[in-house]
């Protein structure tokens, strides 16, 4: 601990297993640290937020300072972790890292942490995620957002489409969404990203599903050529920074996204279009965004409500009366905003 507080870090070279109870005993002691100041007598729930990300953002920097060898022998496959007891990595290293193409041999290092988080990724993505309204399952690439949360993609299989002939999905990610609207009837959706790993994995779940004929996915900054009868968008739902591709679809510093969605829609609906905005009021009820923000901005871009359904949260945390923000959480709602232009 007192090495990590400097910065210093430290690579490891014993047993595989008593590493992994090295870095649960850092975090044990991290998270307790990490309670206790977030924990300050008469603060707000902003207050908390901030003061748990920081706190969050330390215990990131120091967990990573724990380094575990590796040794590659011509390609990422091959790699391995140079500790007795350690497990296969090869496929796991293939799969997070996109800078391990290629062919080469020789030693490298690895935060056990980041290590940790490939592993498990690669976990999820060879057993898919099952997604109860598509009754299928979702296989997520590393560094794209997971759809463990339900309430979301329940809101998009009930709301009603009156076109179904094209469709586009802003922020596709896993392109889960977009595969909901093909099962919905969709003739053509387009998914759009800024991340080529979101791309990629999307095209990937669209050709698992059968679905390529009706679905592609593109690299592209927000809306595709064209216009649309039905544009969706699960944007992040936090204002905040974002500093790796996973915290962007939860992170949305100064609600860029969210604005730049809401401005480009009366340039890319169909006269009679429809958009879907898919967004919680977790960012209101802790203070984040003023609770006028939202319609403000819709109003702003030429927009008007059309109808609106909400859903309640069903994750664990809205029911947890010991996690820091559950009087936020539990009355957390999930809305569907039906958009037209005025």
């Amino acid at each position: 601990m007192r090495n990590a507080a400097q910065g210093i870090a430290m690579l490891w070279h014993g047993d595989y297993n008593n590493a992994r109870q090295l870095l649960s005993a850092m975090d044990r002691r991290l998270g307790n640290i990490e309670a206790g100041r977030s924990l300050k007598r008469g603060q707000s729930d902003e207050q908390k937020f901030y003061s748990i990300r920081q706190a969050r953002a330390h215990r990131s920097r120091m967990l990573s300072l724990l380094l575990v060898p590796l040794s590659v022998n011509g390609t990422p496959e091959s790699t391995q972790i140079s500790l007795t007891r350690a497990p296969e990595v090869g496929a796991a290293i293939a799969f997070g890292y996109e800078q391990s193409r290629g062919s080469y041999a020789g030693q490298a290092a690895v935060s056990l942490q980041e290590l940790t988080g490939v592993l498990s990724a690669h976990q999820w993505f060879l057993n898919g995620v099952e997604v109860p309204a598509l009754g299928k399952k979702i296989y997520p690439s590393y560094g794209t957002f997971m759809p463990t949360r339900q309430e979301y993609v329940d809101l998009v299989a009930k709301a009603p489409i009156k076109n179904a002939q094209v469709a586009f999905d802003i922020g596709t990610g896993t392109g889960v969404l977009a595969a909901l609207l093909v099962a919905r009837g969709v003739k053509k959706v387009i998914g759009t990203d800024i991340h080529q790993r979101a791309v990629d994995c999307a095209n990937q779940n669209f050709a698992q599903l059968g679905i390529s004929s009706s679905a592609h996915a593109e690299l592209t900054n927000m809306f595709p050529d064209g216009k649309a009868p039905l544009i969706i968008c699960n944007p992040p739902w936090l204002p905040g920074s974002a500093p790796t591709s996973l915290d962007a679809a939860i992170y949305d510093p100064g609600s860029k996204m969210l604005l730049q969605f809401l401005r480009g829609l009366p340039e890319h609906l169909t006269e009679d279009g429809e958009a879907w905005l898919i967004i919680s009021d977790l960012a209101e009820l802790l203070g984040l965004r003023t609770s006028q923000a939202l319609a403000t901005a819709i109003n702003d871009a030429g927009l008007k409500v059309a109808g609106r359904i909400d859903a309640q949260p069903q994750h664990a945390r809205a029911f947890d009366q010991s996690d820091l923000l559950y009087s936020a959480r539990s009355v957390e709602t999930t809305t569907l905003w039906r958009l037209a232009v005025q």
